[in-house]
């Protein structure tokens, strides 16, 4: 099908996914230049006409953070001021998210002050996936589209564990997580069990208690993100201590920073199963690690918010097998 009106750019974060992305849809992907002065400011020019498109632009404010998301809202003015019919953002990971309210006093809140930027540079809607906070939704007042990542991971495991017969058991590494275990358990029909968790410090994680029967199991750790690694190869190794056969865990975004890797490769984890929301530079790879892409499911996020049609098949478990 043609989409004459429909123009997919990619920035600097996620240029392979895009790619992926715009051969899903059947079209190619914009022509955008992205650059920078010698003092570090970004330049983008876009080399094509954007007058009367509906236009999506992927990029994930990751690492470097700062950088991406300037590169973001230099993007959208210019699309602004090239008289783009409508600005789609496809923020695979929402940088900032984890500041979504004042822990302390006199502390910002930074994710309001990103969806705030973005309204203003002329955002339409945004699609993301897997908010560390899902009431960060209400930051906007622009349509929010909050894709999720676990029928991907389920479909995964589905196939590697559970049609092989395996007694397994899907975990939460802490309370704040059930909602997106308990959905991972409710796609593979296992049962659910919770790690008890205090945090002394920023980044620093003690298990106290496991709520659940995790012996004899094969136990599937479930986060919306890996930072540090800190509090999933904990996780881990507690339950291999506590008689779980084999440990596994996921992720929606592997952000894998500082020592994430050699704690990943020095635990109990049997494999980590990331999707490919951030790109994964070959110092942040390893053996263990399997990641499943999303550009199917985005692509046909994006096609059907062309076509005006709903999204919500998009979070059944039924996405075909090529993504495995």
């Amino acid at each position: 099908m043609s989409y004459s009106n429909l123009k997919l750019f990619s920035l600097s974060s996620n240029h392979e996914l895009a790619q992926k992305v715009a051969k899903e849809i059947g079209i190619e992907l914009g022509k955008v230049s992205v650059g920078a002065h010698s003092d570090g400011e970004t330049i983008v020019h876009i080399d094509e006409s954007v007058r009367g498109d509906h236009v999506f632009i992927l990029q994930s404010t990751s690492d470097p953070v700062n950088d991406n998301l300037m590169e973001l809202l230099i993007m959208m003015d210019a699309l602004r001021r090239a008289s783009a019919a409508s600005i789609n953002i496809v923020l695979p990971y929402y940088g900032y998210a984890r500041q979504d309210r004042k822990a302390r006093a006199r502390e910002p809140i930074t994710s309001k002050l990103v969806a705030n930027m973005l309204q203003i540079a002329g955002a339409d809607r945004l699609i993301t996936f897997d908010l560390h906070a899902p009431q960060i939704q209400g930051f906007f007042n622009i349509p929010v589209d909050h894709l999720m990542g676990s029928p991907l991971i389920a479909e995964y495991f589905r196939r590697q564990l559970v049609y092989a017969g395996d007694d397994i058991v899907v975990v939460s590494p802490d309370h704040g997580g059930v909602g997106r275990a308990r959905k991972l358990a409710n796609f593979l029909k296992a049962p659910l069990a919770i790690i008890d968790k205090r945090r002394p410090r920023a980044n620093v994680a003690e298990i106290m208690n496991i709520i659940g029967d995790v012996k004899g199991k094969k136990c599937i750790l479930i986060d919306d993100m890996i930072d540090t690694a800190g509090t999933i190869t904990l996780a881990a190794n507690a339950l291999k201590e506590l008689g779980a056969t084999e440990v596994y865990a996921s992720c929606t975004h592997a952000v894998l920073s500082g020592p994430a890797i050699e704690r990943i490769n020095n635990s109990a984890i049997t494999k980590l199963v990331v999707l490919d929301t951030i790109e994964m530079p070959e110092e942040r790879q390893s053996e263990k690690i399997v990641k499943l892409s999303i550009a199917h499911l985005l692509a046909d996020a994006i096609i059907r918010i062309h076509e005006s049609r709903p999204l919500s098949p998009l979070y059944e478990l039924h996405l075909p097998s090529e993504q495995i």
